[in-house]
């Protein structure tokens, strides 16, 4: 038999090691957060708001500063979460930059962040899912978006405080997931797979009538499928759609959830959404995001296109630079 003093010192071990998880645990959440869950979990010092209203946004510091949810740390987007190489635009920073930018706001292993857009339209909410993937990339699974955003906790005539918030600094250590982020050569090893690429974009790019300006060639990857990320987003109430209502907008082509996707669009915006709403909302089990998308595909000649483009359409856009 164990001496009583050693059990008791063995079991006082274990209660030290249980406590000290317990409080390293993050809070849980949701993907989507109600204004509710954040009133009501908004004094908590293991929660980090980030408010990312910017002039992406139509928005700003000014407005930041002029009203926020109390607590609410300011991060421009697109600021320190995407940046340029070489030609292509908006990719992913280095983890180590990443790292120490978030932790310059207050972000740890042990805290929830809660992801506060303007509530704007589908493409502002794109900003809220690209910062979502990059936590999610990054190995951080405690973060969430605020359903509705800014607009919503306003409208429900919630507590604002204002001024700046300055962040307490913590110590943010990456565990990157490998798996959530393609490049350029990884997509071009998907062509004719069945790997699934998911274009984001609206119509008008995916068919090649239109293009974005930093792309160099209209068109699409061959055999994408198009999904333009807008129709799962309700503009009027700033809100996704209810899931049963963006479950019915997938395509029959994606029913086998278990299948590879890869989400693109111009430079991994309009993608994170699809992202977010695939991989989190309706739980698809193997999506990933090409940052670089279809401004580093379209550079690169070497790989193929395809496009409904026609001679009138370059006549037509050759003539709107002329007279326009």
């Amino acid at each position: 038999m164990f001496p009583l003093t050693r059990i008791a010192a063995a079991l006082g071990m274990f209660l030290a090691i249980a406590i000290t998880q317990t409080a390293l645990a993050a809070p849980a959440v949701t993907p989507l957060v109600t204004t509710g869950w954040l009133a009501n979990h908004i004094e908590r010092e293991d929660i980090v708001i980030l408010d990312i209203r910017s002039p992406f946004a139509k928005s700003g510091k000014d407005d930041y500063l002029k009203g926020h949810i109390p607590g609410a740390v300011w991060s421009e987007y697109p600021g320190y979460w995407r940046t340029d190489r070489g030609s292509v635009v908006g990719v992913l920073p280095s983890v180590e930059k990443l790292e120490a930018a978030l932790s310059e706001i207050g972000v740890s292993e042990d805290k929830a962040v809660i992801i506060v857009p303007a509530g704007g339209d589908s493409s502002e909410f794109g900003a809220a899912a690209r910062i979502y993937w990059t936590f999610k990339y990054l190995g951080h699974d405690a973060v969430a978006i605020l359903d509705g955003g800014h607009k919503a906790w306003t409208a429900e005539k919630r507590p604002l405080e204002t001024g700046n918030v300055t962040p307490v600094g913590d110590m943010f250590i990456a565990e990157p997931r490998d798996d959530y982020l393609v490049q350029t050569s990884d997509v071009a090893k998907r062509l004719d797979t069945s790997a699934i690429l998911v274009d984001g974009r609206p119509a008008d790019q995916f068919a090649g009538r239109d293009k974005y300006s930093k792309a160099t060639r209209f068109g699409r990857i061959p055999g994408a499928l198009g999904l333009d990320q807008a129709g799962f987003y309700n503009d009027a109430a700033g809100k996704l759609k209810p899931q049963a209502e963006i479950a019915s907008l997938v395509p029959e082509t994606l029913a086998d959830k278990s299948v590879e996707i890869v989400s693109y669009c111009n430079t991994g915006h309009w993608a994170a959404t699809n992202w977010f709403v695939l991989h989190e909302v309706l739980g698809y089990e193997n999506v990933s995001l090409y940052d670089e998308s279809m401004v580093g595909w379209s550079q690169d000649g070497s790989l193929p296109m395809a496009s409904e483009r026609t001679t009138l359409d370059d006549l037509r856009a050759f003539l709107g630079d002329l007279f326009g």
